[in-house]
């Protein structure tokens, strides 16, 4: 099977001047030309413009890429597998910023209508716009955002101050259950997991079972969110971290199981 530039191109989504500047520049040239001088590609040709595409979504030159992909010694598996790792690793780290996300919203409430005397009231020593500037630069155009944004910027002195109290309440159940010695993964910690994420679906955006994973991920890659955790006890922001993937497992097992 040999294929023209312009089937290529329909299929690839590459267009056709750039199949053009990878013929020119050595990075990709067609096996084959038909009699009349067109390119034509084969099976071989097209495996190799995967893998450039590969490289080329990882962010490499394409100097870089015709250097990879012209070691004698890596064959096409390799390079698959290279890139699968290279963007597992992209995936897992955008994920992390997510969680990051929806916990910063979480952690530090914005849009905060309060009196000077009445944020001092309500939340004492702690600034909760510390990391506004930092969370809006990097996520202000997100649907979360916006919905966390639009929900507190109504809320009431009476609603923080609500708000606050439960989150601590629930900090103080999680503890008691550690403390007994309450396994993470007991259904009575996972319940309290189940109760957190209602809690910020109620209070700030949709918590999702994956966007929950997440939370519990940066309570112990952030240090900031693990001491607001350890500061009710010592070991909380693992002992929640584990209840919450705990529950979040439960919840795709009992979906798969539905299924």
């Amino acid at each position: 099977m040999s294929y023209s530039v312009g089937r290529v191109a329909a299929v690839t989504g590459v267009t056709v001047r750039t199949l053009h500047h990878y013929d020119e520049i050595g990075l990709l040239s067609p096996s084959g030309r038909t009699a009349a001088g067109y390119r034509r590609y084969s099976d071989a040709d097209l495996e190799r413009l995967q893998q450039i595409l590969g490289y080329r979504e990882l962010g490499f030159a394409l100097e870089e890429i015709a250097t990879i992909l012209d070691e004698p010694s890596t064959g096409v598996l390799a390079h698959l597998r290279r890139q699968h790792a290279l963007l597992t690793e992209r995936i897992e780290r955008l994920r992390r910023m997510v969680g990051a996300l929806e916990l910063t919203m979480e952690a530090h409430t914005m849009g905060i209508r309060l009196t000077p005397e009445e944020r001092f009231e309500v939340f004492g020593d702690h600034d909760p716009d510390r990391y506004a500037a930092e969370a809006e630069e990097r996520w202000g155009g997100t649907d979360a955002w916006a919905e966390s944004r639009r929900r507190t910027a109504s809320y009431t002195k009476e609603d923080w101050k609500r708000m606050l109290a439960e989150g601590e309440a629930l900090n103080g159940r999680f503890a008691e259950a550690m403390r007994a010695g309450v396994p993470a993964d007991d259904e009575r910690a996972m319940d309290l997991a189940e109760e957190h994420r209602r809690y910020i679906t109620g209070w700030h955006y949709r918590c999702s079972y994956e966007v929950h994973r997440g939370l519990g991920e940066m309570y112990l890659a952030d240090e900031r969110f693990t001491a607001y955790y350890e500061k009710t006890a010592p070991g909380l922001a693992g002992y929640v971290s584990a209840a919450i993937l705990a529950n979040a497992d439960r919840a795709a097992a009992a979906g798969a199981g539905a299924r």
